[in-house]
């Protein structure tokens, strides 16, 4: 069914690709996007973990002695090269689309990924992954966008925060790998960790054939005046389903837009529409970033040394506590996922982040009175990271789906940036500094109610500035800045906050 009718007036189309596309069941295709998108997460969370419980042994003298400061400020580089890479691959994935972007970073990150390997000093290894941040960043913003649009509005929640959240499989990997990588028995402890950085550059060249073989998204083609692309695409992923014995009802002209194509999106115009048109929208994404990233990034990036400075794990004996932690963060976003699209956003939002930081001022308490051991530190992280991860995936959802389909993904990419400068850089080099020798639990425990503090108010503001986004369509939430005529008839959407 051709979703393309006559021009209103010059350069208008009258398009029922959002609603064809929303109208879809679940089918093959959607699987290919979620395996295709999906993979990258999980090559992610591979390496940071290798990474994460690697950091003991790079403070060895026969690697590449790092301080404990060092170790926390890798992964601030990390993050600061992601803050940088979101910002610029986000405005080039709204100029030329999803697809070439998300190519393009994930072969940026897996190529410095891999010479991270090689590093035979900490500025080295620095350097690297910084660029390997880069690519990632823009994994976020590209990944994210073309998610939201692709996936149709009655999945759209549980499937943004499944994938997401499946960073975590790779932890889990991760941290079955370092068992037997960072095992002195096993490999020399300059060798193992090198091989770890290798492992996610190897398994991702799979994953660029898949990204190859994903559409561009029809959204983005129906608003950059390539509504006939748009429709092909949705025509092929529509014969697909037929084929498979999907029977799909015609869609009434009533859903159609209305929309002009237009070029770049100007700074300025951005930023009428995010401080302007939804000043509390943009506060709302602002607060769920910002506090997650610090809850995140403090804790995880710096558990192995918690584990090791603490409760004197091994390095080689890391995995096996990172592994059932790995389980709770994957099983939070998989199992509480669905209640996104059937209990709702607001609600979702705002339990998860005040339920984690509730457990978080408890854990916190615990530690400092030294009742607690490596297996049930794990065991609290676990129960704590359930809910958490839940909710940081709840974030990006959010940014995603909020704000026009023509800056989607530079929305994405400035509060993404302002998260990781105002709460994920900062913060690993923080915690690394209380941790500092582990000869008090103080300054840690401080840092853990600061932590605590600060999601339980994301929490909060989710709850009264949130938007009910579940099972719409992304152009009633927020209706594109190229549309004419709006699904409903008029100019506009829902009303902007």
């Amino acid at each position: 069914m051709s979703s393309l009718s006559g021009a209103a007036s010059a350069g208008v189309v009258r398009s029922l690709v959002p609603a064809r596309m929303d109208r879809l069941p679940w089918n093959r295709f959607h699987w290919r996007v979620v395996v295709g998108l999906g993979a990258a997460w999980i090559l992610d969370g591979l390496e940071i973990q290798i990474v994460n419980t690697a950091g003991t042994v790079l403070t060895d003298g026969k690697t590449l002695h790092l301080s404990s400061a060092e170790v926390g400020l890798l992964a601030s580089v990390y993050l600061l090269g992601e803050v940088i890479g979101a910002l610029v691959f986000a405005r080039l994935a709204d100029q030329y689309g999803r697809k070439k972007i998300f190519l393009a970073t994930l072969i940026t990150y897996l190529v410095a990924s891999g010479i991270s390997g090689l590093a035979f000093s900490f500025w080295f290894m620095a350097i690297f992954r910084f660029i390997a941040g880069t690519g990632i960043g823009g994994e976020y913003t590209a990944i994210n966008s073309a998610i939201d649009e692709l996936i149709p509005s009655y999945y759209r929640g549980r499937v943004d925060i499944a994938i997401n959240g499946t960073y975590w499989a790779g932890a889990m990997i991760g941290a079955l790998a370092s068992i037997v990588l960072l095992n002195p028995g096993i490999f020399p402890i300059n060798v193992g960790w090198r091989i770890g950085f290798f492992l996610g550059p190897i398994i991702g060249i799979g994953v660029i054939y898949l990204r190859y073989v994903l559409p561009e998204s029809p959204r983005w083609l129906m608003t950059h005046g390539r509504e006939q692309e748009a429709e092909a695409t949705v025509d092929q992923i529509e014969e697909e389903a037929r084929r498979h014995g999907v029977k799909l009802e015609p869609v009434p002209d009533s859903k159609a837009l209305e929309v002009k194509g237009r070029g770049a999106i100007s700074y300025v115009e951005i930023a009428k529409v995010l401080l302007g048109k939804y000043p509390s929208r943009s506060f709302l994404g602002f607060s769920m970033m910002v506090t997650q990233a610090f809850l995140y990034n403090a804790i995880f990036f710096t558990s192995g040394l918690v584990l090791s400075k603490f409760y004197h794990i091994p390095p080689d004996r890391l995995g096996i506590y990172f592994f059932p932690f790995a389980v709770g963060n994957l099983a939070g976003p998989l199992i509480l996922g669905p209640l996104f699209d059937t209990v709702g956003r607001r609600v979702m939002i705002a339990s998860t982040y005040c339920g984690s930081a509730i457990l978080l001022a408890i854990s916190g308490w615990l530690f400092d009175q030294g009742v607690l051991n490596a297996t049930t530190q794990t065991g609290i992280w676990c129960v704590i990271f359930f809910f958490a991860s839940a909710g940081a995936s709840a974030a990006y959802l959010t940014v995603s789906e909020i704000f026009p389909l023509e800056l989607r993904a530079q929305a994405i990419a400035f509060f993404f940036a302002i998260s990781q400068l105002a709460g994920g850089v900062a913060a690993p080099f923080i915690f690394g500094a209380l941790i500092g020798n582990a000869s008090s639990r103080g300054p840690l425990t401080v840092g853990y109610y600061l932590g605590a503090s600060l999601m339980f108010v994301g929490g909060l503001i989710a709850w009264f500035f949130g938007v009910n986004a579940e099972r719409q369509s992304l152009e009633d939430i927020a209706s594109p800045l190229s549309a004419v005529v709006s699904p409903s008839g008029q100019t506009g959407s829902a009303p902007a906050r």
